[in-house]
């Protein structure tokens, strides 16, 4: 699995919005918000021009966003401090569900077959939010992590499916194949294919899945979250480097999802939002060029990804 941090603007804005003030919110910082709503609203101009090359994952990024933004609304309701974001954020709530609908009609008509294998998890009821909030407990994390990959995209997706039911027409819902069993549990997994692990998990808990091996969810997820903040950690120690950004994000959102509320940290948010830029409203790589560019091109970089159709979870 490979992924660019050009790509991970869903996940960008879902810890950017856990910044905003709101009863439970984990990151609340008030004197952060005009801050952050200006980003939101500067990068959601960015993907309104590039919505024919958004792909499921985006799409999926931003249903997830989207219902986030309304439960922000609703937490704002009666909060008078927060009354001139307010506006804004209901004006940014029109614009994506606009984005939204354009990018999944045109995923239907350009990729049918995958579209409906997935379809489940684009509905606006399929993810929930924490209402409970953990912490990571350090002495959960490997000791080493295994060099070799633990999984492929395509043992992923097809894991997925068989939890959604969509691995055929009709299909049974839940279901757990020993190899899903084996590879979605295994020990010493890191980067995509650790997170990609607890995103099992997560489908598991969002469809009610009631197996034997999900009554164990909540240990897995201590688990993997656990080393997803060791490997974080790292990246941070490390200066952020572009190559892990991705990676980074996408660990805060997964476990954040998940009700871990120690991903959720001003200085991580103080550098995440240092990686916009300011101009075109993208997060990407630093190109001194790019502003000089005409841009078509490179913003068609940014939304690229590679391998399995470009379209990876």
């Amino acid at each position: 699995r490979i992924i660019r941090s050009e790509a991970a603007m869903p996940s960008t804005l879902l810890l950017l919005l856990l910044a905003l003030p709101g009863p439970g919110s984990p990151l609340s910082a008030p004197d952060a918000s005009g801050a952050v709503v200006g980003a939101l609203e500067r990068a959601t101009v960015f993907m309104e021009g590039q919505y024919r090359d958004l792909n499921l994952d985006a799409v999926l990024g931003f249903h997830i966003l989207q219902g986030y933004l309304k439960g922000i609304l609703e937490k704002w309701s009666s909060a008078h401090e927060s009354l001139p974001h307010r506006a804004r954020v209901e004006i940014l709530l029109g614009k994506l569900s606009s984005l939204i609908e354009k990018a999944t009609h045109l995923l239907e008509k350009n990729d049918p077959k995958y579209f409906k294998e997935f379809e489940p998890i684009l509905g606006p009821h399929f993810w929930v939010f924490p209402q409970l909030w953990n912490q990571t407990d350090s002495l959960l994390a490997y000791t080493t992590f295994d060099n070799n990959r633990c999984l492929t995209e395509e043992m992923s997706d097809s894991c997925l499916t068989y939890l959604l039911g969509t691995w055929k027409e009709n299909g049974k819902p839940c279901i757990v194949t020993n190899t899903c069993r084996n590879i979605m549990t295994k020990p010493g997994c890191s980067d995509y294919s650790l997170s990609h692990q607890l995103f099992y998990f997560m489908f598991a808990d969002m469809k009610g899945c009631s197996n034997h091996l999900f009554l164990r969810a909540q240990y897995y997820k201590n688990i993997f979250c656990a080393n997803m903040m060791k490997i974080n950690l790292a990246i941070e120690s490390n200066g952020f480097k572009f190559p892990s950004q991705d990676l980074f994000m996408e660990n805060i959102m997964f476990c954040g999802m998940s009700g871990f509320s120690d991903f959720y940290q001003h200085r991580w948010l103080e550098a995440i939002l240092t990686w916009q830029r300011p101009k075109e409203g993208c997060f990407g790589k630093p190109n001194e060029d790019f502003e000089h560019s005409s841009g078509g091109a490179d913003q068609k970089h940014l939304l690229r990804r590679t391998k399995r159709r470009e379209k990876l979870f």
